[in-house]
């Protein structure tokens, strides 16, 4: 299975090229999102006119997709290997109040208190991987158990050492600029920590071998495992990777805003799996590509505060994220079975 899944076109006449270049790309797993970001841009645009147009709409959607993005991607990886991850919602808040905690309400070294937060992160997805391993009990069910785990520890510790739900921190001045700082008073400076996580999840997914092992979790687990794939600790090392990321945005939330509370992370449960589903990653595994994340993530956010510059009612946000995810499931299959089908024709 090819890690960069996608389908070379037959070499055509120089006249047709431009033709077979448009059909190679609509071929490909992010085509779908990329028809739907580009509609979704326009159609906002339009409505919301210049103030969508400004710096101001721009870091708007931009800040809130840095956030999810770099929770989405590794959501998406876990995805694409058959597997999921709720439990970032539980470690979102637990990593910021970690953080607030260690360093705002004891006062040690920012150091200390990023690295213990970054920490749990690490922690709580090695607990699912190591769970999912070996109990063989779908990864909802362990992912749903231990989010509510760390929700109920981070309360009860948070209530127990602040003496409250929330706790404040201020950053030093250095570390705001580097993880919680706001470029010309707007843009989050998360926005560039996004792009190179997604850069490092590109070459991980569709340049490194371990592209193909992900692909092929997704595809069947016990033939990947019988081809020689160490798919027990790829498991652990995608889970990993989702509690880190998590965790990166928890640390950087509460550097930003400058206070963390228990219930800080919910809505990035179903927002990260919306993202990585309106970019083209099957449900049921096995395909999927990182580009296509990142145009799902863009959509979502666009959507998700577009609204706020139309005259439209701001309560049918909901009511348009939903008709675009059921629209993105049925375009990702349409695409799918285009792929499949030329795929199939080239064999003969």
């Amino acid at each position: 299975m090819n890690a960069r899944n996608d389908v070379l076109a037959p070499s055509v006449p120089s006249g047709g090229h431009a033709k077979a270049t448009i059909g190679q790309l609509s071929r490909r797993p992010e085509a779908g999102s990329l028809l739907g970001l580009i509609a979704v841009f326009v159609f906002f645009a339009l409505l919301g006119g210049k103030v969508f147009l400004s710096a101001a709409g721009y870091a708007s959607w931009l800040n809130v997709a840095a956030e999810i993005g770099i929770v989405a991607l590794p959501i998406g990886l876990l995805m694409i290997s058959g597997e999921m991850d709720l439990s970032i919602g539980a470690v979102i808040p637990a990593s910021s109040l970690t953080v607030a905690i260690i360093s705002g309400h004891y006062g040690l070294p920012e150091i200390v208190g990023i690295s213990a937060g970054l920490g749990v992160g690490l922690l709580v997805g090695l607990f699912n991987g190591y769970l999912v391993n070996r109990t063989r009990v779908p990864s909802l069910i362990v992912t749903i158990g231990s989010m509510f785990a760390v929700m109920g520890l981070t309360l009860g510790f948070t209530v127990l050492i602040a003496g409250s739900t929330g706790v404040s921190l201020v950053p030093s001045p250095a570390v705001k600029a580097i993880l919680g700082d706001f470029i010309g008073g707007m843009f989050q400076v998360t926005i560039f920590w996004w792009i190179l996580f997604a850069a490092a999840f590109f070459c991980l997914l569709h340049v490194s071998p371990v592209g193909n092992w992900i692909f092929a979790l997704g595809g069947d687990k016990v033939s990947a495992r019988n081809a020689g794939i160490p798919t027990e600790k790829l498991t652990i090392a995608l889970y990993m990777l989702s509690g880190f990321s998590a965790a990166f945005v928890g640390v950087s939330q509460v550097l930003v805003y400058q206070s963390a509370q228990v219930l800080g992370g919910q809505s990035f449960i179903f927002n990260s799996i919306m993202c990585v589903v309106i970019g083209g990653v099957l449900l049921t595994g096995g395909a999927g590509s990182v580009v296509g994340i990142v145009f799902g993530t863009l959509t979502f956010a666009i959507v998700n505060q577009g609204i706020y510059f139309t005259g439209i009612d701001p309560n049918l946000g909901s009511v348009i994220i939903g008709a675009l995810l059921l629209f993105a499931v049925m375009m990702n299959d349409k695409f799918r079975l285009m792929a499949m089908s030329h795929a199939a024709k080239k064999k003969k």
